[in-house]
């Protein structure tokens, strides 16, 4: 008997340990905000294709300042799942569907070597231009967790953490920054979790919120990932849509 069961005991073990691998599509192993690592995070894996000819992404559209430009100029997804951005020319990615409430999740990471400037835009609406309407979670090397109102796009956070300029290109930009420093040196991954829910909007970066913007303009639009001029990396993109 106690042969019998320790013969089913490797069996099941095989199984589980096959049924855990072919979750693991479905089901990354991305941590929430404030939960250690392994933690399986469910949610909608926005990176899954890209077409060999166009370097188009699947689900996304592409937008550079330079015409002519291809997806795949820009942006490659690798086999390991990890987008990579080029930077140059400057524009962005943006998701075909558009979002008002959601959770997303995602990694980046800047080579050693070379820090720069990038971003997430959330809720972009009107004309692709640099930069549309939106409200930008900035990535930008030792800024990562600031807030951007480009373009109009309408937010308020304490008085003593905000600021707002007219720019002649950009239009009315609001800034509202990071109440914490927590990104990890260049050439380590960070995690970023953006949640939106009505007019609050929250960031947080490896597990800790940094910054909520109050006063948001509640509007559907696009979720985009920038190329500013500089060479950078995403993995696990993930959302949740809805509250």
């Amino acid at each position: 008997m106690m042969k019998r069961l320790c013969v089913l005991a490797v069996l099941l073990g095989a199984v589980t340990t096959c049924v855990l691998a072919r979750g693991g599509e479905a089901d990354s192993p991305l941590p929430r905000a404030g939960e250690g690592p392994g933690v399986r995070v469910r949610g909608v894996a926005l990176f899954t294709s890209q077409d060999a000819t166009t370097g188009a992404l699947l689900g996304w559209r592409f937008f550079a300042e330079t015409p002519g430009t291809k997806p795949g100029d820009v942006w490659k997804l690798r086999p390991d799942g990890v987008l990579a951005c080029r930077g140059t020319p400057k524009g962005y990615l943006a998701t075909e569907k558009d979002y008002t409430d959601f959770t997303l999740r995602l990694e980046w990471r800047w080579p050693a070597a070379k820090p720069g400037n990038g971003g997430v835009l959330v809720r972009k609406n009107g004309p692709d231009k640099i930069w549309p309407k939106s409200l930008e979670a900035q990535i930008n090397a030792g800024q990562a967790g600031d807030f951007w109102g480009l373009d109009g796009y309408r937010l308020t956070g304490p008085a003593e953490r905000s600021k707002s300029l007219t720019h002649p290109q950009f239009g009315k930009l609001t800034n509202l920054a990071k109440t914490a420093a927590m990104e990890e040196p260049a050439g380590q991954w960070n995690r970023y979790e953006i949640v939106a829910r009505g007019d609050v909007v929250t960031l947080s970066i490896n597990g800790r919120e940094v910054n909520r913007a109050t006063g948001c303009d509640v509007v559907p639009g696009k979720i985009c990932l920038t190329a500013e001029g500089d060479e950078y990396y995403f993995r696990n993109v993930r959302i949740i849509a809805g509250r």
